[in-house]
């Protein structure tokens, strides 16, 4: 594809943590993208073992699901963060859709869970956390945190991206999005009124996204 005149040819969306491809973001836009003609890739990034979830691991199924191939990458929350990286050592990643990318994931998801679940959690070695996608409460492994510190918050790439993000959105600060848009002429900043899930939003997201990679319109 270029970028300036042709549809992307592959599109991989890139769910949020403790989520899958079966999250109300993933199925919207999949079945969007059926309706325009075009297939919509939704990898599990566990790969079915979220217990042992790192941010390599992710990078890993991504790099499967693209192979290698000229592509266009949709991010949700983590997978927006990931989305980024990715494209920053991928030319072949032609286009980013990020929505509330999780920027800083190494820093900010500690701060969440806070000081004394962050010891337990190290000395443990696991934490229970409820996994939307699963339903269920999964032990994830503190192997998370040690991998991801080894990734820049901030990741630098070149392809251009239209980032979404809400105001009220309390996990992912958008003031974390809009420092990040202001210093890169090739993100496009659109803040809406909505939360970090942005369900309320889907329909906007869709139009405008969709013109961004040139989906064509469907009756």
């Amino acid at each position: 594809m270029e970028t300036s005149g042709r549809s992307v040819r592959r599109i991989v969306y890139l769910h949020g943590f403790a989520s899958g491809p079966t999250s109300k973001k993933a199925k919207f836009f999949r079945e969007r993208f059926a309706e325009a003609g075009v297939a919509l890739d939704i990898p599990d990034l566990a790969a079915g073992d979220f217990e042992h979830l790192t941010i390599t691991g992710q990078l890993r199924v991504i790099d499967r699901a693209v192979d290698g191939a000229p592509a266009a990458l949709i991010g949700s929350s983590l997978g927006g963060y990931l989305a980024a990286f990715y494209a920053a050592h991928h030319p072949n990643v032609e286009k980013l859709v990020l929505m509330a990318p999780a920027f800083d994931f190494a820093t900010r998801f500690p701060q969440a869970v806070g000081e004394a679940r962050m010891r337990q959690w190290k000395r443990d070695g696991e934490l229970p956390i409820f996994h939307y996608g699963e339903g269920r409460t999964v032990p994830l492994r503190y192997d998370l945190i040690e991998d991801a510190i080894q990734y820049p918050a901030w990741p630098e790439f070149q392809q251009p991206a239209l980032l979404f993000h809400g105001k009220n959105d309390v996990p992912v600060p958008a003031a974390n999005s809009i420092a990040y848009a202001k210093e890169r002429g090739n993100v496009t900043l659109r803040l809406l009124e909505s939360d970090h899930e942005l369900i309320d939003q889907l329909d906007l997201m869709w139009r405008e996204a969709s013109g961004f990679l040139l989906i064509p319109k469907t009756l």
